[in-house]
């Protein structure tokens, strides 16, 4: 599993340096982003993948990587919005947009971690197709949890749901060997 929290880290290390360089050049204007704004971003990431993934011919010459380094981020963003609320107008420097990103990634790799040691690193078997329809499936279940106005009565919160698609994503970029 230690092969799995660097590769875990590599991943992150350069989602990392793509949100510092975006925070930037845009400053937080993400901060006015609504948890649903920022679901359905995450949505187009996913089936965009989806179609580069069944389609045999693509109008853009781009791979599935740029999608889910979007999907990473944004579920950071997500859970950022989640603790801090939603902005009137953009409110952090990059520094302290950097410490709460780096906040969530070690929430969530801890939660990573804990379901790797359980499962025993069955998503290394899977295909990364499956890897994007489990992602898909979150931002649906986030979608509905949303219209109930975050109300449930079994399920995980949506914060969960975000950690998810946000370790999905990172395993999906391990398999396909952006991981250093």
């Amino acid at each position: 599993m230690s092969n799995t929290s660097s590769q875990y880290d590599s991943v992150i290390a350069q989602c990392r340096q793509l949100y510092i360089n975006k925070m930037t050049d845009y400053g937080s204007a993400w901060r006015i982003l609504r948890l649903p704004s920022l679901t359905d971003q995450i949505f187009i990431k996913a089936q965009r993948i989806r179609s580069l993934q069944e389609n045999e011919v693509r109008m853009v010459n781009e791979d599935e990587t740029g999608e889910f380094i979007g999907i990473i981020n944004y579920a950071i963003m997500a859970l950022i919005q989640l603790d801090r609320g939603v902005a009137v107008q953009p409110d952090l420097g990059v520094a302290e947009a950097t410490a709460l990103y780096d906040e969530k990634v070690q929430l969530t790799k801890t939660l990573m971690e804990a379901k790797n040691h359980d499962y025993g690193e069955a998503w290394r078997d899977m295909r990364v197709s499956s890897l994007t329809d489990l992602i898909l499936q979150k931002i649906l279940r986030v979608k509905q949890i949303e219209d109930n106005k975050g109300k449930t009565l079994v399920s995980e919160g949506i914060d969960a749901n975000y950690q998810d698609m946000l370790n999905y994503a990172v395993f999906a970029l391990i398999l396909t060997g952006y991981a250093q």
